[in-house]
């Protein structure tokens, strides 16, 4: 599991095809003080998409962490890896350690759809970004809630059909890659897990029948519960 605070801006050094999959090169300064170092078979999110390490070429140390990625055929069709050019800047974080701090929100790497940049509003400081995701992701993504661009946990301001905006602020226009973007660029998304959980309860809800076992669907333990978390104005 990660956390979306993004611990490095790397970079895509190269990549080599075998066949329909890829080994992928990245660097990114991902080791220093009260840092373990990379290891073999750990995970690192890179812009978002959980990622094995299967070489180290650099460790780390006083330069950068240089590690290889194998990304499979399905990786590289189904989020932004696919057509990332050398050079490119990636968001890097290594996997929450257990007792660590969680500053963003729980997310997996792993990538549910790819969206685009639709706008970008200076506002002060900061940079509103509208990003336009696809429509069975929709559903998944509120006022107030999480999202995972691009490996960045980011609160949802506003949603607007299958549109929805972001704001900045300096430090993650700093830190992150997400303020270089242009309009129209593609970002890997990742809706917040709970999101889900809630809907998925909500189709079992709909689904259940009232016949069944001879009770109301009305009045099962399920049922309560939706009602209680539409009280509340969660769904």
């Amino acid at each position: 599991m990660f956390t979306g605070l993004v611990e490095a801006k790397g970079a895509l050094v190269r990549r080599t095809q075998h066949g329909r999959d890829a080994r992928l090169v990245l660097r990114g300064d991902l080791v220093g003080p009260g840092k373990d170092p990379i290891v073999l078979g750990e995970s690192i999110a890179v812009d978002g998409v959980c990622l094995t390490v299967a070489a180290i070429v650099e460790p780390g140390g006083p330069g950068a962490t240089v590690f290889e990625a194998d990304a499979s055929s399905e990786t590289l069709a189904k989020t932004t890896l696919g057509s990332l050019a050398p050079g490119a800047s990636v968001n890097l974080e290594r996997a929450l350690p257990i007792g660590g701090r969680l500053g963003g929100h729980l997310v997996s790497g792993h990538v549910d759809g790819v969206g685009r940049v639709r706008e970008k509003n200076p506002s002060g400081a900061a940079l509103q970004v509208v990003f336009e995701a696809p429509a069975e992701l929709a559903r998944f993504i509120a006022p107030k809630g999480s999202i995972c661009v691009s490996g960045v946990s980011l609160t949802v301001n506003g949603v607007s059909g299958s549109a929805f905006d972001v704001m900045l602020v300096p430090h993650t226009r700093d830190k992150t890659s997400l303020d270089a973007l242009a309009v129209g660029a593609q970002v890997n998304l990742e809706v917040d897990v709970l999101a889900r959980y809630v809907a998925r309860l909500l189709e079992v809800g709909r689904a259940a029948d009232p016949s069944d076992a001879g009770s109301r669907a009305d009045d099962s333990p399920d049922s309560r519960l939706l009602d209680r978390l539409r009280a509340a104005g969660y769904v």
